[in-house]
């Protein structure tokens, strides 16, 4: 497994048909540097596809992810990035309500 010690979510759409060069320059600019041991996710404009980009030290993967039905529950466009722990990544890749998710994985109302 690679080890990811921080995950951030860029809020502005990444065109999807982008690869990894592309994405890693949207890295650079969004968030100043791919860090080592870093994730950095994006979606598109209807946020139905997610595009994830892990530093792992030595070199960068870019994986996709595609909902058939729904959207990702993505941000408004208020902020440009926002950290998340590892439990609320996990609700957004399933297209949960990832902001609900609390510490412990305790679900609280916003």
């Amino acid at each position: 497994m690679i080890r990811i010690d921080a995950l951030w979510l860029a809020v502005q759409p990444l065109d999807m048909r982008a690869g990894t060069e592309t994405a890693l320059g949207r890295v650079v600019n969004v968030f100043g540097a791919a860090r080592p041991h870093h994730a950095y996710l994006f979606a598109n404009r209807r946020a139905n596809r997610m595009k994830v980009l892990v530093h792992d030290g030595i070199g960068v993967w870019l994986s996709a992810r595609r909902l058939n039905q729904g959207r990702f529950t993505w941000p408004a466009d208020n902020a440009s990035t926002l950290s998340l722990t590892r439990a609320q990544f996990d609700a957004l890749v399933l297209g949960l309500p990832w902001q609900r998710v609390g510490d412990g994985g305790i679900i609280t109302v916003l």
